[in-house]
Protein backbone atom coordinates (compact mmCIF):
# COMPACT_ATOMS: atom_id res chain seq x y z
CA UNK A 1 0.00 0.00 0.00
CA UNK A 2 1.13 3.54 -0.62
CA UNK A 3 0.00 6.76 -1.09
CA UNK A 4 0.48 9.99 -3.12
CA UNK A 5 0.34 13.61 -1.94
CA UNK A 6 0.80 16.13 -4.84
CA UNK A 7 4.47 17.03 -4.36
CA UNK A 8 5.44 14.76 -1.67
CA UNK A 9 6.69 11.60 -1.56
CA UNK A 10 5.27 8.19 -1.84
CA UNK A 11 4.45 6.33 1.91
CA UNK A 12 3.91 2.69 2.12
CA UNK A 13 2.03 0.62 4.88
CA UNK A 14 0.16 -2.79 4.69
CA UNK A 15 -2.84 -4.21 4.45
CA UNK A 16 -3.51 -6.38 7.56
CA UNK A 17 -7.17 -7.24 6.93
CA UNK A 18 -10.21 -6.39 4.67
CA UNK A 19 -13.88 -6.68 5.74
CA UNK A 20 -17.49 -6.79 3.87
CA UNK A 21 -20.79 -6.59 4.67
CA UNK A 22 -24.20 -7.48 1.98
CA UNK A 23 -26.67 -5.69 4.62
CA UNK A 24 -26.16 -2.27 6.64
CA UNK A 25 -24.65 -3.49 9.90
CA UNK A 26 -22.21 -1.66 12.08
CA UNK A 27 -19.47 -4.17 12.18
CA UNK A 28 -18.11 -5.72 8.79
CA UNK A 29 -17.43 -9.69 9.09
CA UNK A 30 -13.47 -10.51 7.86
CA UNK A 31 -12.60 -11.38 3.95
CA UNK A 32 -10.25 -13.54 2.53
CA UNK A 33 -10.22 -10.85 -0.14
CA UNK A 34 -12.46 -7.94 -1.42
CA UNK A 35 -12.86 -6.25 -4.89
CA UNK A 36 -12.76 -2.92 -5.43
CA UNK A 37 -14.77 -1.33 -8.30
CA UNK A 38 -14.04 1.96 -9.69
CA UNK A 39 -16.76 4.41 -9.04
CA UNK A 40 -18.45 2.14 -6.94
CA UNK A 41 -16.39 0.71 -4.18
CA UNK A 42 -16.50 -2.65 -2.48
CA UNK A 43 -18.11 -5.85 -4.59
CA UNK A 44 -20.81 -7.08 -2.55
CA UNK A 45 -20.51 -4.39 0.59
CA UNK A 46 -23.95 -2.10 1.71
CA UNK A 47 -22.38 0.78 0.97
CA UNK A 48 -20.76 0.34 -2.59
CA UNK A 49 -22.34 2.57 -5.02
CA UNK A 50 -21.52 5.78 -7.24
CA UNK A 51 -24.77 7.80 -4.61
CA UNK A 52 -25.08 7.46 -1.21
CA UNK A 53 -25.51 4.77 0.77
CA UNK A 54 -25.32 5.44 4.45
CA UNK A 55 -29.19 4.86 5.64
CA UNK A 56 -29.01 8.00 7.25
CA UNK A 57 -27.36 10.07 4.22
CA UNK A 58 -29.98 8.75 1.47
CA UNK A 59 -33.13 10.11 3.74
CA UNK A 60 -31.40 13.52 3.59
CA UNK A 61 -30.41 13.29 -0.29
CA UNK A 62 -30.68 10.00 -1.98
CA UNK A 63 -28.91 11.33 -5.09
CA UNK A 64 -25.73 12.35 -3.36
CA UNK A 65 -22.38 11.09 -4.43
CA UNK A 66 -21.11 8.40 -2.75
CA UNK A 67 -18.13 9.81 -0.61
CA UNK A 68 -17.84 6.73 1.51
CA UNK A 69 -17.34 4.16 -0.75
CA UNK A 70 -14.33 2.22 0.94
CA UNK A 71 -13.69 2.83 4.41
CA UNK A 72 -10.37 2.72 6.26
CA UNK A 73 -8.83 2.00 9.68
CA UNK A 74 -5.30 2.50 10.82
CA UNK A 75 -4.97 -0.98 13.09
CA UNK A 76 -2.68 0.74 15.32
CA UNK A 77 -6.08 1.98 17.18
CA UNK A 78 -6.94 -1.16 18.09
CA UNK A 79 -3.63 -1.13 20.80
CA UNK A 80 -4.90 2.46 21.77
CA UNK A 81 -8.25 1.61 23.03
CA UNK A 82 -7.28 -1.51 24.27
CA UNK A 83 -5.12 0.54 26.56
CA UNK A 84 -8.50 2.02 27.65
CA UNK A 85 -10.09 -0.96 28.06
CA UNK A 86 -11.96 -1.43 24.69
CA UNK A 87 -11.49 -4.54 22.38
CA UNK A 88 -11.39 -3.76 18.86
CA UNK A 89 -10.83 -5.67 15.79
CA UNK A 90 -10.83 -5.63 11.99
CA UNK A 91 -13.85 -5.02 10.73
CA UNK A 92 -15.28 -4.26 14.13
CA UNK A 93 -16.10 -0.50 13.27
CA UNK A 94 -17.15 -0.96 9.94
CA UNK A 95 -14.23 -0.44 7.74
CA UNK A 96 -13.26 -1.99 4.91
CA UNK A 97 -9.65 -1.95 5.02
CA UNK A 98 -7.22 -1.94 8.05
CA UNK A 99 -3.55 -1.17 7.42
CA UNK A 100 -1.00 -0.90 9.41
CA UNK A 101 2.24 1.71 9.14
CA UNK A 102 0.68 4.38 7.78
CA UNK A 103 -0.69 7.63 9.29
CA UNK A 104 -3.83 7.22 7.58
CA UNK A 105 -5.69 10.08 9.73
CA UNK A 106 -2.68 12.78 8.51
CA UNK A 107 -3.68 12.05 4.77
CA UNK A 108 -5.11 15.13 3.06
CA UNK A 109 -8.14 15.10 0.98
CA UNK A 110 -7.81 13.97 -2.58
CA UNK A 111 -4.97 11.64 -1.40
CA UNK A 112 -4.47 8.85 -3.55
CA UNK A 113 -3.94 5.28 -2.04
CA UNK A 114 -2.56 2.41 -4.33
CA UNK A 115 -3.54 -0.93 -2.97
CA UNK A 116 -1.48 -3.52 -4.89
CA UNK A 117 -0.90 -2.96 -8.61
CA UNK A 118 -4.34 -2.13 -10.07
CA UNK A 119 -6.34 -0.55 -7.04
CA UNK A 120 -6.31 3.68 -6.94
CA UNK A 121 -8.11 4.81 -3.85
CA UNK A 122 -8.61 8.75 -3.47
CA UNK A 123 -8.94 9.99 0.58
CA UNK A 124 -12.67 12.02 0.63
CA UNK A 125 -11.92 13.06 4.56
CA UNK A 126 -11.61 11.45 7.91
CA UNK A 127 -14.85 9.37 9.02
CA UNK A 128 -17.07 11.45 11.23
CA UNK A 129 -17.86 8.55 14.17
CA UNK A 130 -21.56 8.59 15.60
CA UNK A 131 -23.03 6.96 18.39
CA UNK A 132 -24.05 3.79 17.12
CA UNK A 133 -20.08 3.61 18.28
CA UNK A 134 -21.66 3.43 21.64
CA UNK A 135 -24.36 0.95 20.42
CA UNK A 136 -21.50 -1.35 19.90
CA UNK A 137 -18.84 -0.61 22.63
CA UNK A 138 -20.69 1.90 25.47
CA UNK A 139 -18.11 5.08 26.09
CA UNK A 140 -15.89 4.22 23.09
CA UNK A 141 -17.08 7.21 20.69
CA UNK A 142 -15.45 9.79 23.43
CA UNK A 143 -12.25 8.14 22.26
CA UNK A 144 -12.50 8.46 18.49
CA UNK A 145 -14.34 12.06 18.78
CA UNK A 146 -13.59 14.84 21.06
CA UNK A 147 -12.51 18.17 21.20
CA UNK A 148 -9.46 19.98 22.01
CA UNK A 149 -9.45 23.85 22.40
CA UNK A 150 -8.20 23.85 19.04
CA UNK A 151 -9.94 21.78 16.91
CA UNK A 152 -12.29 18.36 17.07
CA UNK A 153 -9.83 15.09 16.95
CA UNK A 154 -11.50 12.51 15.07
CA UNK A 155 -9.86 8.55 14.92
CA UNK A 156 -12.41 6.74 13.64
CA UNK A 157 -10.60 6.29 10.36
CA UNK A 158 -10.61 7.82 6.74
CA UNK A 159 -13.04 7.07 3.80
CA UNK A 160 -12.43 7.19 0.54
CA UNK A 161 -14.05 6.58 -3.56
CA UNK A 162 -12.41 3.88 -5.56
CA UNK A 163 -10.79 5.47 -8.31
CA UNK A 164 -9.11 2.18 -10.61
Amino acid sequence: MATEASGAPALSGNVVAVSRDSLHRFSKPKAREIRIMAGLGVRGDAHAGETVQHLSRVTVNPKAPNLRQVHLIHSELFGELAQKGFTVRPGDLGENITTRGIELLELGRDTLLRIGPEVVLSVTGLRNPCGQINNFRPGLLKHLAFNTRERIIRKAGIMSVALK
